[in-house]
C-alpha cells in the first residue's frame, strides 16, 4: 500500500460517463475500433498491473483502470482505498471479439493473480484489492465459472479458488494519473512490482504457467 501510494503525483478527478473517458484517455486507439466490440471486467488487486496485463494482449482496443462494485457514486481514489466504500479496483477491457476471445482473456487474469487469497493481492491487504470476474452477460457467467471449477479440480493451486464471479456494476474510471500508469511512469511502477514482489509470488503460485514469467 505504502510503495502504491508513494508512486503517485498527484490526483485529477475523472468521472463522467465511461465512453468519452475511453475516447479521452487514447483517441488515437479509438479510430480504430471495430463495428463489434465486447466488454470484461476484472478485479485483480492493484488495478495498474491488471490494466498493463490486458494493454499487452492482442484484440484488446482499451483497458481502463477504475473501480466498480461499491455504493458510492463517483468515488475518489483516496475513498476506495479506505476500504470504506465496497468499491474495488478493476479494470474495464473493451476488446474485438474477433480477434481475441473471452476464455483468452480468463485465461490470462487468472495466471496473473493469486486466486487463492481472499483479502488482497500480494502486498495489498483489504477489501478494495479482491478479486473477482464481474461478467456482463450469462455467456460471460457461464464461462468464467466453468474456468473457475476447471482451475480448481486441476490441482494445480495448493489451495482453492476464492476469487468471486459476480454481476457487473457500475464502472467509474479512476482518476487520470492512475491510466496506463505502467507505461507513463515505468520508474515508479518498477519499483512497486519489485517492492510487492508480484511476479516471485505469482510464479510461487503458478510456477511457469504464471503469465508474467512468460
Amino acid at each position: 500500500m505504502l510503495l502504491k501510494i508513494a508512486a503517485v503525483f498527484g490526483a485529477v478527478a475523472v468521472g463522467g460517463p465511461i465512453a468519452l473517458h475511453l475516447a479521452q484517455k487514447n483517441p488515437a486507439r479509438q479510430t480504430a475500433i471495430p463495428p463489434v466490440t465486447a466488454q470484461a471486467t476484472f478485479a485483480g488487486g492493484c488495478f495498474w498491473s491488471i490494466e498493463k496485463l490486458f494493454d499487452n494482449l492482442d484484440g484488446v482496443i482499451s483497458a481502463t483502470s477504475g473501480f466498480t462494485g461499491g455504493t458510492v457514486k463517483n468515488p475518489s481514489y483516496e475513498q476506495v482505498v479506505s476500504g470504506s466504500t465496497g468499491h474495488r479496483e478493476a479494470v474495464l477491457v473493451v476488446y474485438d471479439p474477433a480477434k481475441v476471445s473471452y476464455e483468452r482473456l480468463l485465461d490470462a487474469f487468472w495466471h496473473d493473480i493469486d486466486p487463492t487469497t481472499p483479502n488482497g493481492q500480494f502486498c495489498d491487504f483489504g477489501p478494495q484489492y479482491r478479486t473477482a470476474v464481474f461478467y456482463h452477460d450469462e455467456t460471460q457467467h457461464r464461462l468464467a465459472d466453468a474456468s473457475r471449477v476447471k482451475i480448481d479440480q486441476s490441482k494445480k493451486l495448493s489451495r482453492p479458488v476464492v476469487t468471486e464471479i459476480l454481476p457487473a456494476q457500475m464502472f467509474y474510471p479512476a482518476e487520470d494519473y492512475h491510466q496506463d500508469f505502467a507505461r507513463r511512469h515505468s520508474g515508479h511502477y518498477n519499483s512497486y512490482l519489485v517492492g510487492c514482489g508480484r511476479d516471485r509470488k505469482l510464479r510461487e503460485v503458478w510456477g511457469s504457467d504464471a503469465y508474467q514469467s512468460k
